[in-house]
């Protein structure tokens, strides 16, 4: 929306006639100048623990597989029964050609090389090289035969690519002929002849080079394998991967995912609940693949335990990971703790979450309030008889919500647990209002962190009730998102959900004392790292959670400002009545030795860029401040793969006059500011 027009729009909401009385009232106006006072010599709050920059990782979507996963093929294996049927709905809708595939009897979403060339297929159950079922293909004499699969392939990287696959002969000539191929051509870019002669299942690798500047970034491609004459061959657990791939995972994620700079990624999520660990260790090519029961995808299992650990290393994290109190046992989570510390450099003390949104009835086997304290006892004592210094965090209810879960869960004995979670996925369209306006939504979802942060001091407030937890335990944030489900309103995808998530991390600044732990959702997908037909890009809520996560900010210092404030009436239905919201939302905070002084500033405004004057007390500043900014024309814009960087933030250097910097903040915007002492 244009800020032309939103200048009109708060007058509506206060002439245009609405039940709920939904509105949001200016409790004092923007001043032309508003004042940023910071004293670097008065504390303002604890020390900001490094641990609420932590991520979220979860197989859902294409966070691992067709994401931080390498691997360019789907449903390797040929199986049946790895999507639901609304994935597979999607699927023909977006590919139709999959239903006469499907009718000739191959597994989505393999295709036949030739349609025209029939019924050449054959699926195989209970003898394959991998999981259940494999594939015979029949060669037809004189006519190519063998099938294919759309990829696409990160050509602007790199054009290498090395593969793998499972093959026994049955009868007629040996000679498979992979290749690669521009989609729906019979043009060949790279091939190579495997002589697969082996009755028995045998593993065959090749390499294909694809020429310069043949298939340009984003082009869809194919895949294919064709066999000769009237071959008959069964196939089986394919593979094919960048040569740049690290051990599997993708480069450029683990690149974007490093910048970060977070010190912990949770391996956890609603699929939690039915995922065995010990079905992804092993040899990769012959873990079994299956269906993701939370999400309706498929589960390959060949990012596991180990890729996830190496992931974290690569990347400087801490492995942060939920155990499965659903269709799980206590014996098979000691046993993964028991795994991960002996894979891991650190071998104790990890952190570690017993169970995931276990109030939720869409986790597998999920207890009731009358099993609950039991189970994460029975869960606890057994992780910590294989390791006493594990850290452990229960499953508490989410901010809105959460007197009496959380109450049974602290009825538990002392040393049960060290945190209790909570989750805040929010979807902003949700008001109390029938129609509400996007001017109004806006504001409304600007405005949740601020009574965010007053509900987790109420759960704190009841945690320090219990004697058994009082100021011992405190809130590990492991979940937090900002869902727009349509354009205009503040998402993850967008500018708007940048915002949400700037102003939540000075949230968690302001609340160190009592919320220790925080994970965004998530380092991929959601408000993290994407990727899509090959390129890897980032939503904007990325780069505000980069900008502050290396910012080094250690020490919270005062700051006070005036820059006029607002309150919402039944607005985002989750936290519909806010009051005392401020329209620069400021935290200022030290580094470690003091000789930066950083201050993280939200411009809440929607229609209003605010100029300010910025004062320095007992700090001496060198004569110029570094500044990045992120903001964007439009609420709604964001980055994608057409567009991966349209939204990125934006560094300046600012002259000081002595102690007072001015500096004007535009409208629904992020801004870090740097100050390197002088002294």
């Amino acid at each position: 929306m244009h800020p032309s027009l939103r200048l009109l729009l708060p007058l509506a909401l206060f002439v245009l006639p609405c039940p709920l009385l939904a509105q949001v009232v200016v409790n004092q106006p923007i001043p032309p100048t508003a004042t940023i006072r910071v004293d670097a010599a008065v504390s303002a709050g604890a020390e900001i623990p490094r641990t609420i920059f932590g991520a979220f990782l979860e197989p859902i979507g294409k966070s691992t597989y067709g994401g931080l996963w390498a691997e360019l093929l789907q449903n390797p294996s040929f199986e049946s029964g790895l999507w639901d049927a609304p994935h597979i709905a999607r699927m023909l809708r977006e590919e139709p050609s999959l239903a006469r595939a499907s009718q000739l009897g191959l597994p989505l979403p393999w295709q036949p090389l030739r349609v025209d060339e029939g019924n050449r297929y054959a699926v195989k159950y209970g003898d394959a090289a991998n999981s259940w079922q494999s594939l015979v293909v029949y060669g037809l004499p004189g006519h190519p035969t063998g099938i294919r699969q759309k990829i696409y392939l990160p050509v602007q990287r790199i054009l290498v690519y090395n593969g793998s696959l499972y093959a026994r002969h049955l009868s007629g000539p040996d000679g498979l002929t992979v290749s690669i191929r521009p989609h729906d051509s019979d043009e060949v870019l790279a091939s190579a002849r495997i002589t697969a002669s082996n009755p028995a299942w045998t593993k065959y690798v090749f390499t294909l080079t694809l020429p310069a500047g043949k298939l340009h970034r984003l082009d869809p491609a194919d895949f294919v394998v064709e066999v000769e004459g009237d071959e008959r061959v069964d196939l089986d657990e394919f593979s094919l991967m960048p040569a740049d791939a690290l051990d599997g995972l993708d480069p450029e994620v683990v690149a974007m995912a490093k910048a970060m700079d977070t010190p912990l990624v949770r391996f956890g999520g609603n699929f939690t609940s039915s995922y065995n660990w010990r079905d992804g260790i092993g040899p990769r090519d012959k873990r079994i693949s299956m269906r993701n029961l939370a999400w309706g995808i498929p589960e390959y299992n060949t990012f596991g335990t180990d890729e996830f650990l190496h992931f974290c290393q690569l990347i400087g994290a801490q492995p942060q990971i939920a155990l499965n109190l659903g269709g799980g046992t206590p014996e098979e989570a000691a046993a993964w703790v028991r795994y991960v510390d002996e894979h891991w450099r650190q071998h104790s003390g990890l952190l570690w979450e017993l169970g995931n949104e276990l109030w939720g009835n869409w986790n597998l086997g999920y207890p009731t309030l009358d099993q609950l304290a039991s189970r994460t006892l029975a869960f606890s004592q057994a992780v910590r008889a294989v390791d006493p210094g594990a850290r452990l965090i229960a499953a508490g209810e989410d901010p809105d919500d959460f007197t009496p879960w959380n109450a049974v869960q602290l009825r538990n004995p002392p040393g049960t647990f060290n945190d209790l979670s909570t989750h805040f996925v929010v979807t902003t369209s949700a008001a109390d209002e029938a129609h509400p306006s996007d001017q109004f939504i806006d504001e409304a979802a600007f405005a949740l962190p601020t009574e965010l942060g007053r509900k987790l001091q109420q759960e704190q407030d009841q945690i320090d009730t219990y004697p058994a937890f009082a100021r011992r335990a405190h809130i590990a944030f492991t979940e937090w998102l900002f869902v727009g489900p349509r354009p205009g309103i503040p998402g993850f995808t967008n500018m708007g959900g940048a915002v949400d998530t700037a102003g939540l991390l000075n949230m968690l600044m302001r609340h160190a004392a009592i919320v220790p732990i925080a994970d965004m959702t998530g380092i991929m997908d959601f408000a993290g790292i994407w990727k899509s037909r090959g390129q890897v890009y980032a939503a904007p809520a990325y780069y505000a959670f980069r900008m502050y996560s290396t910012a080094g900010a250690v020490y919270p210092v005062q700051v006070v400002t005036d820059s006029g404030s607002y309150s919402v009436a039944h607005g985002v239905s989750r936290l519909p009545d806010i009051s005392d919201v401020p329209y620069l939302d400021v935290v200022a905070a030290t580094s470690a030795d003091h000789r930066t002084l950083d201050l993280f500033c939200v411009n809440r405004s929607t229609s209003t860029d605010i100029p300010a004057d910025i004062t320095l007390d007992h700090f001496v500043p060198e004569g110029l401040a570094q500044i990045k900014t992120l903001r964007a024309d439009y609420l709604d814009e964001g980055n994608d793969a057409d567009s991966p960087t349209q939204v990125v933030p934006q560094e300046s250097a600012h002259a000081l006059s002595g102690r007072l910097l001015q500096h004007v903040f535009p409208y629904e915007s992020v801004t870090v500011i740097a100050f390197h002492s002088a002294r």
